[in-house]
């Protein structure tokens, strides 16, 4: 019998993390008989008894999860889990998506990344996906690289899903009084003054160099001027 897609998704309540999930169901969608296990990751602080799971149709408690704090951690889970497959599937029944067989949620205790990896170690996952919102070292540092260790760690494929964000300002140095002046004036819509969009639309140009050497085939060599 053939074992099914499954697919291990890292969710912290974030909206990163969410669109993460909301990528996995577009993944699981198109393959007939794939599964989802959605993983919440406690801290070390919270008051959490031990692992659990939880299946999309029926919240189930495994040993040790009777502590009232673990039991509510899968609960809200589970809540959230079941309203975004819901909503999901209804607004793909129209286009004849494959249904999604099965939805499991788990929580665990401890280092995230070492638990969406041990998961997906477990459960022989053939893909994880994870959510991350830091382009920048700093950014990565602050939110402690979850994303950049499971990539690292983990033994299968990993999907790394970030919000689209618009393109950064360009900045001239040093600032220009009149292109200050024309953003907020524009409400941002218009980035440059006079002087500076002239510049700012000046079409790149390319030359044609001599070739690296006459005594090869080597390609030509273009500088940008």
């Amino acid at each position: 019998m053939k074992s099914p897609y499954t697919i291990v998704v890292g969710l912290d309540y974030s909206d990163v993390s969410r669109l993460a999930f909301r990528q996995a169901l577009e993944i699981a969608s198109g393959r007939a008989g794939s599964e989802i296990h959605v993983v919440h990751v406690e801290s070390a602080t919270d008051r959490v008894a031990g692992a659990g799971t939880s299946e999309l149709a029926k919240p189930a408690t495994d040993a040790g999860s009777d502590e009232p704090d673990f039991r509510e951690a899968l609960q809200r889970l589970h809540r959230l889990v079941t309203s975004d497959v819901t909503e999901f599937e209804e607004s793909r029944l129209a286009l004849g998506s494959a249904p999604i067989s099965r939805v499991v949620s788990h929580v665990r205790m401890n280092a995230p990344s070492r638990e969406i990896v041990q998961l997906a170690s477990d459960l022989e996952a053939d893909l994880v996906v994870v959510g991350t919102s830091g382009r920048t070292a700093i950014a990565r540092f602050i939110m402690g690289s979850v994303a950049h260790a499971v990539v690292t760690l983990a033994s299968c494929p990993v999907l790394v899903v970030r919000q689209k964000q618009a393109s950064l300002v360009p900045v001239i140095e040093p600032p220009c009084p009149d292109c200050i002046e024309t953003r907020r004036e524009s409400g941002g819509s218009e980035l440059w003054c006079a002087r500076h969009r002239a510049m700012s639309n000046r079409r790149h140009t390319y030359h044609q160099a001599d070739r690296a050497s006459e005594e090869t085939n080597f390609p030509l060599v273009f500088n940008q001027g």
